[in-house]
């Protein structure tokens, strides 16, 4: 099923206004095979087909689809070790102690995918934090993508995927076997709030959170929708906030205003002083 250079041109334009994701030439195969099962789901001949119907009815369910198929969904538990090194020895003990006068402590994890992210996150601060226990935790999930985030609310997985990053002991403790698969226990689930969000659109009620995770989302932006979230993102921290990036993605010439926070190999961001 080969894409012509106009339709691709005509889903690059589109993808990029939809979630700023840039296609450049050369990512022809992967249009082609991620846009293989749409195709076939909806009933199309080809995949001339189907962009012919996206260019005489580009709005509605059938554009939502093509652009959630499009969207890099990969993700792992615990993927990149530093990071939960880095909360676990130190930006977590310090979010409890300037916290804990209120007793609570806001996390918002950004482009979440099917949710091993956020409940890595959890689980670990069950392990490591008992205190929290009588905090008020609120977590929050969010992915551009419907399909991924009612994967993450069912919070089911397959062997491989438990197999990849989730230590044993956590897999006994917070999972129950579901024919071949594992699901996350309901007491789990029930912690992180699961919503639609595109990170080129605004924040509608995301406000003054304690430490985010926006990781390996960035490097899929020019530099100028980089900078953009960024402010964004600034606009939602507190003033002692954390942010977390992809080990691959910095906020050095891109937005000036963050601050590198270094502990060993960890590596995270805060807002410089004003």
């Amino acid at each position: 099923m080969v894409i012509t250079p106009l339709d691709f041109e005509f889903i690059s334009t589109l993808i990029r206004g939809e979630s700023a994701i840039v296609l450049d030439v050369g990512k022809e195969y992967l249009v082609e095979a991620r846009l293989d099962p749409v195709v076939k789901s909806a009933g199309f001949a080809s995949l001339a087909a189907l962009v012919a119907e996206l260019r005489h009815n580009g709005q509605g369910e059938l554009r939502r689809k093509v652009v959630a198929a499009l969207t890099t969904n990969e993700t792992s538990f615990f993927r990149d070790l530093e990071p939960f090194n880095l909360l676990r020895s130190s930006v977590i003990p310090e979010l409890i102690k300037k916290r804990e006068s209120s007793r609570q402590l806001s996390i918002w994890c950004a482009a979440a995918s099917s949710g091993q992210e956020p409940y890595s996150l959890v689980m670990m601060l069950k392990e490591a934090f008992p205190v929290l226990g009588n905090w008020q935790v609120s977590v929050l999930a969010t992915d551009l993508c419907r399909e991924v985030l009612e994967r993450a609310r069912e919070g089911v997985y397959t062997q491989f995927e438990v197999n990849r990053g989730l230590p044993v002991p956590y897999l006994i403790k917070y999972f129950e076997k579901q024919g071949g698969n594992w699901r996350i226990k309901q007491d789990l689930r029930k912690i992180i709030r699961f919503e639609e969000l595109n990170l080129i659109k605004p924040f509608s009620g995301i406000f003054e959170m304690d430490l985010i995770m926006v990781r390996n989302v960035l490097i899929y932006f020019d530099v100028p929708t980089k900078s953009a979230i960024l402010q964004k993102l600034r606009g939602v921290m507190r003033s002692d906030g954390f942010l977390f990036l992809g080990s691959t993605e910095t906020t050095l010439g891109v937005d000036d205003h963050f601050e590198r926070y270094v502990v060993g190999k960890g590596v995270c961001y805060r807002k410089k002083a004003s």
